[in-house]
């Protein structure tokens, strides 16, 4: 790789999170609103294609399909936040290098993990050590920022809120007892820390987070519709009621609400 450095549900907790707090810190790209900027750096990875930034740590997949397409990044340990971060996004510039930054900002999500290297030192090809903020580009990506040739450059970035085409999408996998939620596409701050399922013959129940944003329930729901409750860590939720029909079945995507 070219340059590259590349559970029990707490709804309780993610409820005290404030929405006008978090939105406080949220600029939206080219407003000038929010908080301030972060010093990080910033790398590249995946190829001029994009291909090896495809999986990943967040459960995504095929990130063209889930709408991500090549504005993506892999957050270093600081900022990955064991997985809770995924979804969130950030816009980031270029600054204080003028022989490789270039003008404008861009803004990414977060659909990967950049692993430590704890065998260099931070500021020699050990970027993604704690405590240190980072973010592994995809390359298209970098090269709107900086050139090719500079390898790694120093960036400023804030969280914005995410911007959406369509509803939040619902790809359910597993098998009986065993129903494992992937969440993509979710607007606003984007990271989903805490999701409830509604089968039409059941209550709504929480779902325990498994890795990235796939999470599962261990309840039987075959042959009940769907409804899901998302929760962002601004502590906003909305639910998408009857997001899968009765007859869903393992390995479909379905569309519900966005947050607005």
């Amino acid at each position: 790789m070219k340059m590259s450095v590349a559970g029990i549900l707490l709804v309780g907790f993610v409820a005290l999170f404030s929405s006008t707090d978090a939105y406080g810190r949220y600029g939206r790209r080219g407003s000038g609103s929010g908080g301030g900027w972060v010093s990080a750096h910033a790398t590249f990875y995946g190829g001029g294609d994009a291909s090896g930034t495809m999986g990943g740590a967040c459960g995504y997949g095929n990130l063209y399909r889930e709408g991500y397409g090549t504005d993506t990044a892999a957050l270093s340990t600081a900022m990955f936040n064991n997985g809770l971060a995924c979804g969130s996004c950030y816009e980031i510039r270029c600054v204080s290098d003028r022989k490789w930054c270039l003008p404008g900002s861009i803004v990414v999500t977060a659909t990967n993990f950049c692993p430590p290297n704890n065998a260099l030192p931070n500021n020699a090809g050990g970027w993604c050590n704690p405590p240190q903020h980072h973010f592994d580009l995809s390359q298209p990506v970098f090269q709107h920022i900086a050139q090719y040739r500079a390898g790694v450059v120093p960036v400023a970035y804030r969280r914005v809120s995410c911007r959406r085409r369509g509803g939040i999408r619902f790809t359910i996998n597993g098998h009986s007892y065993f129903n494992l939620v992937l969440i993509t596409n979710v607007g606003g701050a984007g990271d989903v820390h805490g999701v409830l399922i509604k089968g039409s013959r059941t209550r709504w129940q929480p779902m325990s987070r498994n890795w990235g944003q796939n999470w599962q329930s261990n309840n039987y729901l075959n042959g009940q519709s769907l409804s899901f409750k998302v929760i962002t860590s601004d502590g906003r939720s909305l639910v998408s009621f009857n997001a899968a029909p009765p007859s869903w079945s393992f390995g479909q995507t379905f569309t519900g609400s966005q947050f607005r």
